[in-house]
């Protein structure tokens, strides 16, 4: 019994001492940020190409995080509740972008805007290639998967029987979606939503490929960064990458709060059901 008792000690101590390993990496990275940047972020803020930067990328990351959000939900709730043909082909294809490295996705987006489709939407009037609705669609393609996995996973989770009980009183698949299936997951659709984003803002590789990174007119925080490293100026490259770090927090804040809800409420109903 000792002995077992000190294996299952010694493993413990292990993993501990990784686990420290890897705190200790990710804040050395983090804190080399906030040392040197710090300084320029006052400076920062009455430039006139931040600002601009800071407000593209919240204006992008908002549009396509809405866009996301309308195709995620419905998608989601195919995938778990409904029954389709080829229905593992089609998450397998929803969730290959996943897998996919960034540039390669952007390249997509490039061909397909570059065709003569995109040719005809761009003289009705929606530029893709080298204009900011280029920026939209980047993220979209790179974070619908992400939302639809995550959204997925939150109604798969959720107990089945109380929509179950709702079809056998008569409601319909739209109202026990609407009054069941939806609220109980709220608190997880709103951590999707927050984590999305967060990684709107930050979105690089897609972009590059889509709208380049021309100063003050596809300049997101990202491409900010990559400019003024490219020319020098290290001080506003780190000042764009503290103001991504700092949404980056408040943002994961806020999602492990809501995901303490979700924790505790699962207890909660698992003692119910009991």
């Amino acid at each position: 019994m000792k002995k077992k008792l000190s294996l299952y000690s010694l493993f413990d101590v292990l993993t501990a001492a990784v686990t420290l390993s890897v705190v200790a990496f990710i804040s050395a990275a983090i804190l080399s940020i906030l040392i040197k940047g710090f300084p320029y972020l006052g400076e920062a803020f009455f430039s006139e190409e931040v600002r601009f930067a800071v407000k593209l990328s919240l204006n992008t990351a908002s549009i396509s995080t809405f866009v996301c959000f309308v195709l995620a939900v419905p998608t989601a709730y195919s995938l778990t509740r409904g029954s389709f043909p080829f229905k593992k082909i089609a998450q397998i294809i929803i969730e290959l972008p996943l897998s996919m490295p960034y540039l390669v996705l952007g390249l997509c987006l490039l061909l397909i805007f570059s065709s003569e489709f995109g040719k005809a939407l761009r003289d009705m009037g929606f530029r893709v290639v080298f204009d900011k609705n280029g920026i939209i669609m980047a993220q979209i393609i790179v974070n619908l998967p992400y939302m639809i996995r995550l959204i997925k996973t939150a109604f798969a989770e959720l107990d089945e029987r109380l929509e179950i009980i709702a079809g056998m009183l008569g409601a319909s698949r739209w109202q026990r979606f609407v009054t069941i299936t939806l609220p109980l997951a709220r608190n997880a659709v709103i951590s999707a939503i927050i984590l999305v984003w967060s990684r709107g803002l930050g979105e690089f590789g897609a972009t590059l490929m889509v709208v380049g990174a021309t100063r003050m007119k596809t300049e997101t925080l990202p491409a900010s960064i990559y400019l003024n490293m490219a020319t020098g100026d290290i001080g506003a490259a780190m000042a764009s990458a503290i103001i991504i770090l700092l949404i980056s927090f408040v943002s994961l804040f806020a999602t492990s709060r809501l995901e303490g809800k979700n924790l505790q409420a699962s207890r909660m109903k698992d003692v119910y059901w009991q």
